[in-house]
């Protein structure tokens, strides 16, 4: 169901209520009060100046209280069964008598802003599950389809005990980099076939996995399956593995059927074990801590950018020289920058 003018109505009046105590809040979230989590979540993605300083004072309390859980990213192309897999793969680690937390990017639309917020429908048995928390967040264009506020939305769920955050993307493509840098271990998701479709899989989203899970292994599909697995794992001895303690293999699973399932959990946990034993897991996140800050540095400049009166006066004389060949758009970026920089220090 498309985001309508109703809920967008009722999310401002929520924004718009008492704005909380972020001490409080954060006692809330660590408490395990999942309306206070899903309110944290809210103010870190709204872009309200006030949302912001309340969202980055409850995440510097609750800070402390974050980095245990196992972060998981997955990806798949449309059709591959990812969200039959989430909810099958959630329910497994549910049963473990573990707490998941499903943070799921919703295309935006390029045209509205609107978005298609139905992984709850989606994945209907695992939301009703008391130790499962999904929350769908529109990518609002942001590149790879992962939600700018991801990140912090990640920290929130880990300060309120979950012990997996599984990030979903929208899809294959070369972005897909966005989810990698802040997870610990990449899952690819693909359907059986290989052959034609290994061609069709970019080598960059190879180069990224860590595990890859060859879905829908059930029925007619099996014997497919195992040549996919096959070509696949032939093709992960041709690259370089991330970390020099982890080899990427490829296993099957059939999510309609609960087969594989806990091999693949099996695998994330062994994967955990070797990146905490060799130091790679405190390096890997430190790097991702670093992109972090560097990602928000360059939204920040751009949004500092495009808020800037004079420069968002100049922007269509410059777009205007640009299109008719008047000036390179180098020359023209450098023109609205020198404005804004220049200004800033006192010229």
């Amino acid at each position: 169901m498309a985001t309508g003018p109703d809920q967008k109505h009722q999310k401002r009046q929520a924004l718009n209520q008492a704005l909380p105590d972020p001490v409080e809040l954060a006692a809330n979230i660590r408490a395990g009060s999942r309306s206070a989590l899903a309110r944290g979540i809210t103010l870190v993605e709204s872009s309200r100046a006030d949302h912001q300083e309340i969202a980055q004072a409850l995440l510097a309390d609750l800070l402390p209280h974050t980095g245990k859980a196992i972060r998981l990213g997955m990806s798949g192309a449309p059709g591959v069964g990812k969200s039959t897999f989430i909810e099958a793969f959630g329910q497994l680690l549910t049963g473990k008598g573990l707490r998941i937390a499903v943070l799921a990017i919703d295309p935006s639309s390029t045209r509205t802003g609107g978005s298609i917020l139905g992984d709850k429908t989606r994945m209907e048995l695992l939301a009703r599950d008391p130790n499962a928390f999904i929350r769908p967040s529109p990518s609002g264009g942001t590149l790879g389809g992962v939600a700018r506020r991801t990140r912090e939305a990640m920290l929130l769920v880990e300060a309120a005990g979950y012990d997996v955050v599984l990030v979903e993307t929208v899809g294959v493509g070369q972005s897909e980099t966005s989810v990698a840098d802040m997870v610990d271990m990449f899952l690819l998701l693909l359907a059986p076939g290989g052959g034609d479709e290994l061609q069709g899989i970019k080598r960059g989203i190879m180069e990224l996995a860590d595990l890859i899970v060859v879905n829908k292994a059930d029925g007619d599909l099996v014997p497919a399956a195992r040549r996919a697995q096959v070509e696949y794992q032939a093709a992960l001895h041709l690259m370089r593995p991330k970390n020099a303690g982890w080899t990427p293999h490829v296993l099957l699973a059939s999510a309609l059927k609960g087969e594989g399932l806990g091999k693949v959990w099996e695998a994330a946990e062994a994967h955990r074990k070797v990146l905490a034993e060799t130091g790679d897991l405190s390096r890997l996140r430190a790097a991702q801590a670093k992109a972090w800050f560097w990602t928000e540095l360059r939204e920040g400049l751009f949004s500092a950018l495009k808020s800037d009166r004079q420069a968002a006066a100049l922007v269509p004389e410059l777009e205007r020289e640009v299109a008719e060949g008047q000036t390179t758009p180098t020359a023209a970026a450098r023109r609205l920058l020198g404005l804004v920089l220049g200004r800033s220090n006192g010229a």
